[in-house]
């Protein structure tokens, strides 16, 4: 079962790493190749070679297996997609919502399935409602299960490709969200009540989620308890959720294996009680398989009030299988219990290793059994759980600097103070108030909650409680996993004394920099906007900040911060705010918030923007905040900065907020290459800079003038800068049209390739040291396709 399960693992994720999806035939194929193979080894070889033989066949039919059935499910997911035609269009929708719908700055977001909707919309699909401003009625409470009429405006899953950034396309695809999109005109209600079960059950969430928070008007951590209820964490402050990921708390208030197993323990520990007063029940069942049952009966509950999403659905599959294996009667190993419990679980969701969840789930039940399991004497009690926490803590270093870049020092003393808190005090209030409708109880589980943000806050802000460093490369992480198995291992295992300098080679481990005179550019993928981060062998350079998504996110916080962590950036040097435009600085005030910038470096600005107050902050530390000027140049590594606009001829105090041409324009020269990088000037400001300039603005890259909009990219500028590549930096299907078709063509009639953020993703150009070498230049979405990728 252990080499059935890892084979049919491994080909699952041999698969869901794959860019096409035209080899699931052929791995069918060698699973009934690899069974007759293992059969006639099986009937005719003898001894050590012909079991390893055989078990070499097994797991290579497991592996072939689980990327043909991976392959197959895919093939049926990717056929439910939005027909090419109704991208964009408008389109009459009626269908039921199914999920709990999630409240917005100004409307809804939720999951929509139509039953009566034109050919080619998918069964289901991601809406958002946002209030009309011009309208003077705001927009219903929308419940799970009703049934409306909308018309929505459609396009395929799409996100934004970035180094180690957030793949939402595959997220939407592991939840078979097909298309995303918005109401676009009014809409109808036509019908309230919920038509099936899970519609009721989301239904009833939705009760409870209003009634905890409309019990906590004031409480800061309401939405902590809302999360351990219902599983819905949106209502969880941007603080708490700092203090959770310094912390390493975070996985308990997401409803985990931790809390069905507790709600699980809970129910056969009453049941147990109950069982065993009752002679005649205890005759025709055993206690323990009573236990189980309740057990199984409970978590279920709770999943399901939970909403049974994919984490908890994970859950529950895991507690079902070993539920099954105890009722089997048959005395089975833990591990061929959780094997089995794997191979369920991606018989169920082939998705579950694109999430983090799945890995840190099965890991930590891993750690529990290698810990508690295999020894003579193995701890009981308080020290049991000692133990094991302190194991898990140190256990999933590994994975968490895998997937998350960090790993938080004061885990084990939080988890420590949050754990007890959580399991036996505040979850059972919660659930208690489910039962008994009085609104102390919630008053209680808050009050215990803000006692345990008062305790592990504190740890948070220690300055060292995060340690966070770059994302170390796949065969260090292997390494570093290798090395805690080893030291789970009995204290006479030999080899254990090695394992602690991988692991210090994990912890120290650094990304390589460019050699003195190279740099890298990157443009990044963060939609209608700018921000290209630029690298040189000892300094870090990002040009613009990129745009707000809203009320509460922008690129700062989304995108840019996480990959520069994962880059190993800790702090920026300059910081270049090429002028004052939303789609420029929108993540500004994230950056400064979060990260030393050495020097700002900005265009012309309102002060009342977004970022002024964070401009007004670095401004008073004298000398790190200057304007953009001409004439300013600098020099780092053998490279050289020299901003070239805005000039004399524009006057930047009386320049208009939207002006354009006051951008500030800055050339990157090295050895091996020169980059320009404009903002959004338009054809006046390339003219002065044509006449200022003259030999001084060819570029082997150059980014597209004000995203490749028709107002830039004039035909003297592109002869003046000739470059090899161009880049247009912009938003999928922006409303602005960028980049324009006419100024595509032109770069390309110049002999100019061409390249996109909004269809390639982030755009990597790295500029050699040396003279006579050309810049290497390549496209996220190309290096790290999937096949569900644009589709």
């Amino acid at each position: 079962m252990r080499m059935v399960a890892l084979g049919f693992l491994a080909g699952v994720c041999l698969l869901q790493t794959r860019s096409t999806l035209d080899a699931g035939p052929a791995a069918a194929g060698i699973a009934l190749a690899c069974v007759l193979l293992g059969a006639l080894f099986g009937a005719s070889a003898r001894g050590w070679a012909g079991r390893y033989a055989i078990a070499a066949c097994v797991v290579a039919t497991a592996c072939a297996t689980g990327f043909a059935w991976a392959a197959q499910r895919a093939e049926w997911r990717m056929a439910d997609a939005l027909a090419h035609t109704l991208e964009g269009q408008d389109i009459s929708v009626a269908g039921r919502i199914t999920g709990l719908p999630q409240p917005l700055a100004g409307g809804w977001r939720f999951v929509f399935e139509p039953d009566a909707a034109p050919e080619g919309v998918p069964a289901r699909i991601q809406l958002s409602w946002y209030e009309n401003r011009r309208a003077p009625n705001p927009l219903p409470a929308l419940q799970a299960g009703e049934r409306w009429h909308f018309v929505v405006r459609l396009r395929p899953p799409h996100g934004f490709a970035n180094p180690h950034g957030f793949d939402y396309e595959g997220w939407l695809l592991e939840r078979a969200i097909r298309a995303t999109g918005y109401v676009r005109a009014d809409a109808e209600l036509l019908d309230a009540a919920p038509s099936g079960v899970m519609q009721w059950v989301h239904r009833q969430r939705g009760v409870v989620r209003e009634r905890i928070l409309a019990a906590l008007p004031e409480g800061e951590h309401a939405g902590v308890l809302a999360a351990l209820a219902v599983g819905d964490q949106r209502a969880i402050a941007e603080a708490d959720w700092t203090v959770f990921r310094n912390t390493g708390i975070g996985h308990l208030v997401a409803v985990s294996g931790l809390h069905v197993s507790l709600v699980g323990l809970l129910c056969g520990g009453l049941c147990s009680l109950a069982w065993r007063r009752a002679p005649g029940l205890a005759l025709r069942l055993p206690v323990h398989k009573a236990r189980a049952l309740a057990a199984l009966a409970g978590a279920s509950a709770y999943a399901l009030l939970a909403g049974l999403g994919l984490p908890v659905l994970r859950a529950w599959l895991m507690l079902a299988v070993a539920v099954l294996a105890l009722l089997s009667g048959r005395r089975l190993a833990a591990s061929r219990v959780l094997a089995a419990a794997l191979l369920v679980v991606l018989v169920a969701d082939p998705w579950a290793v694109l999430s983090a969840g799945f890995w840190m789930s099965f890991a930590a039940v891993a750690i529990i059994l290698a810990v508690l399991g295999g020894r003579v004497r193995p701890p009981s009690g308080w020290r049991a759980a000692l133990r094991v926490q302190l194991a898990i803590s140190f256990a999933l270093a590994p994975a968490l600097l895998a997937l998350f870049q960090s790993f938080p020092l004061v885990s084990p003393l939080a988890n420590l103070v949050a754990i007890p808190a959580v399991s036996f005090v505040i979850a059972p209030l919660v659930l208690l108030a489910l039962l008994v409708p009085v609104d102390g109880l919630l008053v209680l589980a808050h009050g215990a909650t803000v006692m345990m943000m008062d305790v592990v806050r504190p740890l948070a802000e220690l300055e060292h409680a995060l340690w966070e460093q770059a994302r170390p490369p796949p065969w260090l992480i292997a390494a570093g996993a290798l090395a805690v198995a080893m030291l789970l291992l009995p204290r006479a295992t030999p080899g254990r004394l090695a394992a602690p300098a991988l692991l210090a080679g994990l912890a120290l481990w650094a990304p390589p920099r460019p050699e003195p005179g190279a740099f890298v550019a990157r443009t990044l993928d963060v939609g209608q906007g700018l921000a290209v981060h630029v690298q040189t062998h000892r300094h870090d350079m990002l040009f613009d900040a990129g745009p707000a998504y809203g009320m509460s996110a922008d690129a700062g916080s989304r995108v840019i911060l996480p990959y520069l962590r994962a880059h190993g950036v800790a702090a920026l040097d300059l910081l270049v705010l090429s002028h004052d435009d939303i789609d420029h600085v929108g993540g500004a005030s994230s950056l400064l918030e979060a990260m030393s910038v050495g020097t700002v470096l900005a265009g012309p600005h309102d002060a009342d923007a977004r970022w002024g107050a964070a401009w007004a902050a670095q401004a008073g530390a004298a000398g790190t905040a200057r304007r953009c000027q001409r004439g300013q140049a600098w020099e780092w590594d053998g490279v050289r900065f020299e901003v070239l606009h805005p000039g004399g001829e524009v006057a930047l105090a009386g320049s208009s907020r939207h002006d354009n041409d006051n951008s500030c324009v800055l050339r990157v020269l090295g050895p091996g290459g020169a980059l320009l990088l404009t903002g959004d000037i338009g054809r006046n400001a390339e003219a002065q800079l044509i006449a200022r300039e003259r030999e001084g603005l060819e570029s082997d890259v150059v980014l597209s003038p004000h995203h490749g909009s028709r107002s830039s990219s004039s035909q003297a500028f592109v002869a003046a800068t000739s470059p090899e590549h161009v880049i247009h930096s912009a938003g999928r299907r922006n409303a602005f049209g960028h980049p324009h078709p006419e100024v595509l063509a032109r770069w390309t009639q110049a002999g100019t390739r061409n390249w996109r953020t909004d269809s390639q993703g982030a755009v990597t150009a790295a500029f050699p040291a040396r003279g006579g070498e050309r810049v290497r230049i390549r496209a996220e979405r190309t290096e790290r396709t999937r096949y569900w990728h644009g589709r």
